[in-house]
């Protein structure tokens, strides 16, 4: 059997080896990739993401039983904190995910940041694919606990979650700026704490204040949940449906598809390069050229103009 007929048919050994390859960048891994891409934009993908302690990963949890009794199958990329001593991810989200470990339907991988800004891995768009090849229904994206401007789930999800919780001081304070404005929808968890009401007033006035940015776009909605009691569970995935009907009812589907594409493409081209770039400087002579710039006997910005034309790849530099 192919690669991808191994995949579609859900052999899960298949699917975690080439996952672990991804992840490792083994030599090779690339034209597995290239194998499997054609097979790829049909799942339908949500991010979680939220300051840390929100509990994205329980609600991943209860998410996952939801989208299961709904007919979905469920692929899971979940985010953790890099190990300081392995490198490799700190497995707090799959263990707490564990119950799923047996179901076929059901596929989860973690992935360490390793250094990686913006919430995600290196290599989440293409384990993402992975799982979209595998015949995954709905993929979810859950960050690891991101600041302001670790936005790069809105790269990838068709419907963003930006999950809050009540007690946290200056509640609304850490959801300002950038990751306030990728929310699709706002889930309070833990709602049944002290100061949710409140934290639900600044949730709403701020929306108010801020239709503006949502000019041709729908304005997010607040769904309260207790998700270790499966309190607002089905409401809040209720509405994540509802949302991607409006996606697909204006056309904002498929043009979200079409920008993933070509983000991949971008950052495909940018790894490349920047490889190349590394490779190319594994040289005496080149090694030489840094040092002088170090020394400052040579300019930066005169060098790198005469790279860009050297590479072919500038042809603005004066």
């Amino acid at each position: 059997m192919s690669l991808i007929e191994k995949l579609r048919s859900g052999d899960i050994r298949t699917a975690a080896r080439l996952m672990r390859e991804i992840d490792d960048e083994v030599p090779g891994v690339k034209e597995k990739l290239k194998e499997i891409y054609p097979y790829t934009g049909n799942a339908f993908i949500v991010g979680i993401t939220g300051v840390p302690g929100a509990g994205k990963s329980t609600l991943t949890d209860k998410f996952i039983k939801e989208f299961l009794d709904r007919g979905e199958k469920v692929g899971v990329v979940a985010i953790d904190p890099t190990s300081p001593f392995s490198g490799g991810a700190i497995l707090g989200d799959r263990i707490r995910m564990q119950e799923h470990c047996d179901n076929p339907d059901v596929f989860i991988r973690s992935l360490a940041t390793r250094g990686h800004l913006g919430g995600l891995s290196r290599s989440t768009n293409d384990i993402v694919n992975v799982m979209d090849a595998m015949g995954k229904t709905v993929i979810i994206v859950e960050t690891v606990g991101v600041g302001q401007d670790e936005v790069e789930i809105i790269d990838i999800a068709h419907t963003s979650i930006v999950v809050v919780i009540p007690g946290m001081g200056d509640d609304i304070q850490a959801i300002k700026a950038g990751i306030f404005e990728i929310a699709d929808l706002f889930i309070l968890n833990k709602a049944d704490r002290e100061g949710a009401q409140k934290t639900l007033r600044e949730l709403r006035m701020m929306l108010d204040l801020s239709r503006h940015l949502y000019k041709d776009k729908k304005l997010p909605e607040i769904v309260e949940t207790v998700a270790l009691t499966n309190q607002g569970i089905k409401e809040a995935v209720d509405k994540i449906y509802e949302h991607k009907k409006y996606l697909q009812d204006s056309g904002l589907y498929e043009e979200h598809n079409k920008k993933r594409r070509e983000i991949i493409f971008y950052k495909l081209l940018e790894d490349e390069i920047r490889k190349n770039i590394s490779d190319y400087f594994d040289t005496e002579e080149n090694k030489r050229l840094i040092e002088k710039i170090r020394e400052k006997e040579l300019n930066p910005y005169e060098i790198v103009d005469e790279l860009l034309k050297e590479f072919h790849l500038c042809n603005v530099c004066v």
